[in-house]
């Protein structure tokens, strides 16, 4: 038996991609042209097919580095937006932590890992910012746990409290909040100088 290092996400790949909307784009575009030089490279931790967050940053002028633990959702990013980096691989063990970014984007991934998971993943991000690096993540402000619907696993928020005090402790600084069209939360760090 093969281990499903997606965790429930290859089974449901097309159906994701069928119907992933555009919340959030805006937000994210809005968050790298106010706090990211032009051009730099940004790694999108659970890019999926990359639509519409990474297409949206690349078409604003981005550099985006791909992560996905989905194969078919990998190949999808490959096909979306060739000639950018992206790699089949967990994102608590992703090679691309072997080099350093302007920015980082998770958007719709960290509660998806397990407690544990997600301090190691924030941890490997801190490390792979530049000074003056930005982070941004989506998760609910509340501490709390809910069943995927697509995938039906547990999700787990830490909480602003437990993410901010991670933060810090890892050297990034919990710099502000956001809200999308969709009413999800979204959560900005930076990497002081």
């Amino acid at each position: 038996m093969t281990t499903d290092h997606s965790s429930g996400w290859e089974a449901v790949s097309n159906q994701f991609i069928a119907i992933r909307s555009q919340v959030g784009a805006a937000l994210v575009r809005d968050w790298a042209k106010d706090r990211l030089p032009q051009s730099a490279a940004i790694l999108d931790i659970g890019c999926g097919s990359g639509v519409p967050i990474a297409q949206a940053l690349v078409g604003d002028g981005y550099s985006v580095w791909g992560i996905d633990a989905s194969p078919s959702l990998i190949s999808a990013f490959r096909f979306n937006l060739p000639g950018m980096p992206a790699v089949c691989e967990t994102a608590q063990d992703s090679s691309f932590f072997n080099r350093t970014f302007a920015g980082v984007v998770s958007i719709g991934l960290i509660f998806l890992l397990g407690e544990d998971d997600q301090r190691k993943l924030l941890t490997r991000v801190a490390d792979a910012l530049e000074p003056a690096g930005r982070f941004l993540f989506s998760a609910p402000l509340e501490a709390c746990r809910w069943h995927d619907t697509l995938t039906g696993r547990v999700s787990t928020s830490l909480g602003a409290a437990a993410y901010a005090a991670h933060l810090i402790s890892v050297g990034l600084q919990l710099d502000d909040f956001r809200s999308d069209e969709g009413n999800n939360n979204y959560y900005e760090a930076v990497k002081p100088i």
